[in-house]
């Protein structure tokens, strides 16, 4: 008997260590919840001083299009190739290829639980919300915001587990921070469309990677960028279903709250030196020459101010008799 208690016991252990940790397929809370998930904008021109776009088109955010799903499921992740999918909706926040790859993961898999989506923003700072549905083995949250306007640069979060356990997490905030989808290699927000071929994969834009001073999140002098959004996702309590969430009724001023907070500094950036002009003054006397230079990009919150714009010189006046 003791044989048999010790197989059945090896057995159990063997399945338990086979289950990968921190899979989904060990969620074991109710079978459906239900969240609020609120999408803030902190894409402001205080916290993001380098070459805020401000018309054609000014800063904003396009819809959310998001899915709640197993692990058998992936919208995109960081370091792989973005889908067809991702790259239409990444580049021109177009949601149709998106929207039938989730549908076939869906049929064919049976990964997908359900797709959500919330309204655009039309300014870089803003919020806009919908609600979710989170089952049981589909307790996964993955979604994408495209950054407009931008090459192929986007915000999402992917493969959130709501589930702990026996329970489902009662709120989450998630800083969000952009990445490139790999698929078009514009440097500038406002970049024309220039193909990545062969096609790179989802890296994280950082304040120094791309690391060229032409790009619009190069900011050497930080560690790292601030958040240029956040998500919160608040479980909605059974009798709270259809009424209106009080996290949506945040007052307006937060947004110059958030702003006050992410002063990004940003220097003067001055051209090369031109040549230097004629030297003028009387023959036999020293004369004078100037050189001149001109601003690339004015100073920004305290940044280091601008330089002397123009250098004078001695010199011996030329075609003298």
């Amino acid at each position: 008997q003791e044989d048999v208690i010790w197989t059945l016991l090896i057995t159990i252990l063997g399945y338990a260590s086979s289950l990968p940790v921190g899979d989904d397929s060990i969620c074991t809370a109710e079978e459906l919840a239900k969240y609020s998930i609120i999408f803030t904008g902190k894409w402001s021109q205080t916290a993001f001083p380098k070459q805020y776009p401000l018309y054609r088109p000014p800063a904003q955010w396009s819809s959310m299009l998001g899915v709640t799903h197993s692990s058998d499921y992936s919208m995109w992740k960081k370091n792989e190739y973005a889908s067809n999918g991702v790259r239409d909706f990444a580049e021109k926040g177009e949601a149709w290829v998106l929207m039938k790859e989730i549908e076939e993961a869906g049929e064919k898999i049976q990964s997908v639980h359900g797709i959500f989506s919330a309204p655009a923003i039309s300014s870089g700072t803003g919020q806009t919300s919908t609600e979710l549905e989170v089952h049981s083995r589909h307790p996964l949250v993955s979604f994408v915001v495209r950054i407009v306007p931008s090459p192929d640069w986007f915000v999402g979060i992917d493969s959130l587990n709501l589930c702990e356990g026996d329970h489902w997490m009662e709120e989450v905030s998630v800083d969000l921070f952009p990445y490139d989808a790999g698929t078009d290699s514009g440097f500038t927000f406002s970049s024309p469309n220039f193909a990545t071929i062969p096609q790179d994969t989802v890296t994280e834009i950082t304040c120094s990677s791309p690391s060229h001073p032409a790009n619009s999140f190069y900011y050497p002098k930080l560690k790292i960028l601030p958040p240029i959004a956040q998500v919160t996702m608040v479980k909605i309590k059974k009798n709270q279903l259809g009424l209106p969430v009080p996290y949506l009724n945040l007052p307006a001023k937060s947004n110059e709250v958030i702003d006050s907070v992410s002063e990004t500094p940003l220097d003067c950036e001055v051209s090369q030196w031109s040549s230097w002009g004629l030297c003028r003054g009387v023959c036999r006397k020293t004369g004078t020459k100037i050189r001149t230079r001109f601003v690339l990009l004015q100073p920004a919150n305290n940044g280091m101010p601008c330089p002397n714009l123009d250098e004078e010189t001695g010199c011996e006046p030329e075609n003298c008799v």
